[in-house]
């Protein structure tokens, strides 16, 4: 379960860009984070791995042991132990393109062992087949030996979350998992994100409506750093009037992004 309660952020000068942002979600749930461009979506998710510290609240994740911990809190070890069993799958895919497949999974549990070890030896043969059920997993595995920079962005994005999944994480976080991709690629990673919440709580931002309606169990809208909506996932036109503005006519045009057509 991860716990946030009452987190704000503001620039010099006073002004908020995270507004009292709060809401739980358990293991089970797959959240979609919906809002404008600049609403403060990516800024709450930065917040709950420790990337950005909020001025004010908490968010409460479990450290290894299962025990609650307050990331806003933590020093710089216990942050790097926290933010082991965060898995997070980010938009520009952040992977090593000239590595292989499964050398970029590998990657995502280097902070996970000794440094002395990474530097002799690198990862057991245990490790390489742990990570090779992590692109089964996602159907990559066929692909393993080949090196991501000949990859297309559905399957990169794909190896990503691969690496998430190696790492064991307790909470997977995904920023903006769908944005370089075409519809079809989209489908695909939100049907391999989806499941993954029956492990552990899943929380992604997301531009695509139509996705979250299909996917997510439940949607949290952010407007002008606040949550002005938690609940269904299944929004009316008005409710995403409310939260997108002019914006809305820019989702509702691209292609086969039009919000009822995609619920049918």
């Amino acid at each position: 379960m991860i716990e946030v309660k009452n987190i704000s952020k503001s620039v010099p000068g006073g002004r908020k860009l995270l507004d009292n942002i709060s809401f739980t979600v358990r293991k089970g749930e797959f959240v979609g984070i919906l809002g404008a461009s600049g609403a403060g979506k990516t800024l709450t998710l930065r917040c709950l791995n420790g990337l950005l510290r909020p001025d004010t609240g908490s968010v409460v994740v479990p450290d290894e042991e299962g025990q609650a911990q307050d990331i806003t809190r933590a020093g710089k070890r216990k942050l790097r132990q926290l933010r082991r069993r965060i898995g997070v799958v980010f938009q520009g895919y952040h992977l090593i393109r000239r590595l292989t497949a499964i050398d970029n999974v590998l990657v995502g549990r280097l902070g996970q062992i000794n440094t002395m070890r990474s530097l002799l030896y690198g990862f057991t043969d245990r490790e390489r087949e742990i990570a090779m059920e992590a692109l089964q997993q996602v159907k990559m595995n066929h692909l393993s030996a080949v090196a991501v920079g000949r990859m297309s962005g559905g399957e990169m994005q794909r190896v990503a979350i691969a690496r998430a999944i190696f790492q064991s994480p307790n909470l997977l976080l995904a920023d903006e998992p769908l944005s370089n991709l075409d519809p079809s690629n989209a489908r695909t990673i939100m049907k391999l994100i989806q499941p993954l919440a029956r492990q552990m709580p899943v929380i992604g931002v997301f531009h695509q409506p139509e996705m979250t309606a299909r996917y997510c169990t439940r949607v949290i809208a952010i407007k002008e750093g606040r949550v002005i909506y938690d609940g269904d996932p299944v929004l009316t036109h008005g409710q995403l009037a409310d939260i997108y503005g002019e914006e809305l006519r820019q989702i509702e045009e691209q292609p086969k992004g039009n919000y009822e057509h995609n619920l049918l």
